[in-house]
């Protein structure tokens, strides 16, 4: 069954999080993506692990770089030399995408530009991952999920109300500047089918970060005040709220219309005296005396595990709920596993081992995990015998060279 990238040649000049994770979206709905990698030092990121003083992973292998790596081939190539350089043009002419997340300016300086690139192949599409746009003061700073989670403002709307700024861990600006990037080379690539034209297209870490933080962005241009976080202790909706059970796991409420809700969350808890309770009857009396009630169902939830009331939950009917579960949990959960949102890889190295799935579903060109991270350069001999037409000989030059 065909991929719906199937015929899609991109390549992959990334390093780290971003830009590879973007290759590997592509990878995975069935492009053929080859990571261009410095002949020396490769991505920094296969050596990740050992930075955080982790352990490598199975076998040997780089756990990071597999993860940010699927579905591709690598190539090594000396992009500081000319026949580099031209083996990259030659690659150029033969591909649809290429892809990078170097500095503003790297690119430029190397000759791998898009106003370059484009000459060898007017059709292509150009896609730069930066830290901060190709515009404005600081667009040749560098940039890290860390600091574009700290710039864009998203360190500042997690957590309570009282909560100093923290980072979410997993590089989540990285994969949502990867997610925009592999949507805007989506984009690009309809825009060629229909329109004939290759085109440079720019994502950035604060623009997507600012994208998926649409409603507090939004809630500031259009009120002008910042989204007020979330209050657990005096929700002004304690039906919109998350509690602790006996067993020290928690449980969310996402009652909306709290109205309708009400008699059936008394019954289910078995506080039915407290449904016509004149403190606690509408939403708005709630809200006045959210402290008290709030108090009053961390103590009844406290009273039973967090899977008895879940299943008390169930049988009432009609209610929205659900475990907050952790990385363990949601990995596990019967509802990613029927859905494959985690799903089994047979790894060379590992053998069988669970992954994260494809997000999106399609009936008839399904995307999916066909390769391993590569290792460092394995393929270089067959990209360019096989795609550039490259002899042996030619390839035993390019190596005495120190070009590959």
């Amino acid at each position: 069954m065909s991929a719906v990238l199937e015929g899609i040649r991109v390549l992959d000049w990334t390093i780290w999080q971003q830009g590879p994770m973007a290759g590997v979206m592509l990878g995975d709905l069935g492009a053929e993506v080859i990571k261009i990698e410095d002949r020396v030092s490769g991505d920094p990121s296969r050596g990740f692990m050992r930075q955080m003083g982790a352990g490598m992973g199975i076998g040997g292998r780089n756990f990071y770089f597999e993860t940010m790596n699927r579905n591709k081939k690598s190539v090594t190539l000396d992009l500081n030399k000319q026949r580099g350089k031209e083996i990259l043009y030659r690659l150029v002419e033969k591909s649809d995408v290429f892809l990078q997340n170097f500095r503003y300016g790297v690119a430029a300086k190397l000759g791998l530009d898009y106003a370059t690139l484009s000459r060898y192949n007017p059709r292509l599409v150009y896609a730069s991952a930066s830290g901060w746009g190709q515009q404005g003061p600081i667009r040749k700073k560098p940039a890290f999920d860390f600091t574009g989670q700290a710039r864009s403002g998203m360190m500042t709307i997690s957590g309570s109300v009282d909560s100093t700024p923290f980072s979410l861990q997993g590089a989540i600006g990285d994969q949502i500047g990867a997610i925009m990037t592999a949507y805007g080379i989506l984009a690009a690539l309809l825009a060629r089918e229909r329109l004939g034209i290759g085109q440079e297209l720019d994502s950035s870490l604060l623009g997507s970060s600012l994208f998926l933080m649409g409603l507090n962005v939004s809630f500031k241009l259009g009120l002008n005040i910042e989204m007020p976080k979330h209050n657990r202790v005096a929700s002004y909706n304690p039906l919109w709220n998350y509690y602790k059970c006996s067993d020290d796991k928690w449980l969310v409420l996402a009652e909306m219309q709290a109205d309708r809700a009400w008699p059936t969350i008394c019954r289910a808890l078995g506080i039915g005296d407290l449904e016509k309770d004149p403190r606690f009857n509408s939403l708005e009396t709630r809200a006045r005396n959210a402290a008290e009630l709030i108090s009053i169902l961390d103590k009844i939830f406290f009273t039973k595990t967090r899977k008895e009331w879940l299943d008390i939950l169930e049988k009432a009917g009609d209610l929205i709920f659900e475990p907050v579960n952790n990385i363990t949990d949601v990995v596990d959960d019967p509802q990613t596993l029927a859905n494959e949102y985690v799903t089994e890889f047979n790894h060379p190295v590992f053998g069988k081992f669970k992954v994260i799935g494809v997000p999106v579903k399609f009936s008839k060109t399904p995307g999916q995990i066909t390769r391993e991270a590569p290792e460092f350069g394995q393929h270089t001999e067959e990209v360019l015998t096989e795609i550039l037409g490259y002899t042996w000989d030619d390839i035993t030059k390019l190596k005495e060279e120190e070009v590959i």
